[in-house]
């Protein structure tokens, strides 16, 4: 059966596929795209690569696909992905840093995470910020 997106790799492309593969230092689904290049670029169908892999046919076709239309560079990385954007900018982090650095309020030995969260709120740095958010940005920060 012909393929509408045949995969044709040069040897550079080739050489750079299998080192990803060989190394295993890339992100999973990196590793996993180059396999199905490799495997689609030897012949192989996408039911036998989707099994083999064991991924769907659709993710084979798609692979496939954008590698045709666009570069390999491309067809190996991730998109960005959608979701929820970040309450705490850079700028947010930096705030939350210096208030915990600073001296706590009058009355307290040191600053709580309910206590840097109100802070946050009533500088208008945020609208709203839980105290999981803060302690996992303090933690991240060390």
């Amino acid at each position: 059966m012909n393929k509408l997106h045949k995969i044709n790799l040069s040897s550079q492309q080739r050489q750079e596929l299998l080192d990803i593969v060989k190394k295993g230092s890339s992100n999973a689904r990196v590793i996993r795209r180059a396999h199905t290049l490799l495997m689609a670029s030897e012949g192989k169908t996408d039911q036998i690569i989707s099994k083999t892999l064991r991924i769907s046919v659709a993710t084979v076709e798609r692979t496939r696909k954008q590698f045709c239309q666009e570069d390999l560079k491309t067809t190996l990385k991730d998109r960005p992905r959608s979701g929820k954007p970040r309450k705490l900018t850079s700028v947010g982090e930096a705030y939350l840093i210096a208030t915990t650095c600073s001296h706590p309020p009058s009355g307290s030995v040191g600053w709580t995470l309910k206590m840097l969260a109100d802070k946050l709120v009533s500088l208008e740095v945020v609208e709203s910020i839980s105290q999981s958010t803060v302690y996992r940005t303090l933690k991240k920060m060390n």
